[in-house]
């Protein structure tokens, strides 16, 4: 089977992938826990096409703090901020990847890839800004900042807008790697959240969701299979209450309609698992959300819950 002929498989690595609950995000530490869901996407890349996205949210947060930390230092705005992470996590995924598939005897090329993500600038997200980023603020403090704040069970933070994803940029580059048999490496944090001014892009201050905008990718070229890693077994009725159960086999209209019914918070689940629908809705054939630990098994059907067209 040539390249081209081979499945596209994308695995979308949560935050948990580079630092794990109760960790300070020591750099050894963020090394070592990629160990697990890299090499495990190495051993897919012998049957499938890959595509790794992946979230910043602690990586852009210690950005955040650092500069309201040091006035002397020019402050640079999100759409920088979410640059920089990309960098700096491509940098490490790929390195990383590069070690495991030595030491699995594959050869494969990778490329990481700064993604813009163009987004509405009417998109009611930006009129009502409700996810909180970077760090805590007392409520002296969060009143003589120049931004909108939240209250939060930690303190005041501040809150941006998060717009849906419209298109990826970048989507015929990948397109064109993918063909090539390149292990693509995008979309960093969601991507760098762009609109269009006439024939150019400018950057603004938001957020998009990294599965919401893998989704779109997986749509605009032809992703089989999308993976949604994260740091529980799978989907969940009831998670953490009485009755809790883990769903293993859902259809697509199961899927929605536990969505509709509340099962799936906003800040948790719930865009994995609208991320899935939109996927399987645009003509995807498979999605699965899973935990780190379990990225090959769910490939296979073993682990995970699994979401199918009908």
């Amino acid at each position: 089977m040539n390249a081209s002929q081979k499945p596209i498989l994308l695995a979308a690595l949560g935050g948990n992938a580079l630092i794990r609950k109760g960790q300070t995000g020591l750099i050894e530490e963020q090394f070592w826990n990629l160990r697990l869901p890299i090499r495990q996407v190495a051993a897919l890349s012998k049957d499938y096409r890959i595509i790794i996205t992946h979230g910043n949210g602690p990586q852009v947060g210690n950005l955040l703090l650092q500069q309201e930390s040091c006035p002397d230092v020019p402050r640079m705005p999100l759409e920088i901020l979410v640059a920089q992470t990309q960098g700096q996590i491509g940098y490490m995924i790929e390195s990383t990847l590069d070690t495991e598939l030595m030491e699995s005897g594959l050869q494969k090329d990778l490329v990481s890839l700064l993604s813009y993500v163009v987004v509405d600038p009417n998109d009611p997200a930006f009129f009502a800004p409700s996810k909180p980023i970077g760090p805590v603020f007392s409520p002296e403090q969060a009143a003589n900042l120049p931004y909108p704040t939240v209250k939060t069970a930690k303190g005041h933070r501040r809150v941006v807008a998060s717009p849906d994803p419209v298109t990826i940029v970048e989507k015929r580059e990948i397109a064109r790697l993918l063909d090539m048999d390149f292990i693509v490496i995008c979309l960093g944090g969601g991507g760098i959240p762009v609109i269009r001014e006439g024939r150019t892009f400018c950057g603004v201050d938001a957020v998009i969701d990294k599965d919401l905008a893998s989704a779109r990718l997986a749509r605009e070229v032809g992703v089989d299979v999308f993976l949604s890693a994260t740091d529980v077994a799978g989907v969940f009725l009831n998670y953490g209450k009485p009755g809790e159960k883990m769903l293993r086999r859902i259809t697509l209209e199961q899927a929605e309609a536990y969505l509709d019914q509340g099962h799936f918070p906003p800040g948790s689940m719930g865009p994995k698992i609208k991320a899935c629908v939109r996927f399987l809705k645009s003509g995807g054939k498979r999605a699965l959300i899973a935990s780190i630990e379990d990225i090959e098994q769910a490939a296979q059907g073993h682990a995970g819950t699994e979401i199918i067209p009908g």
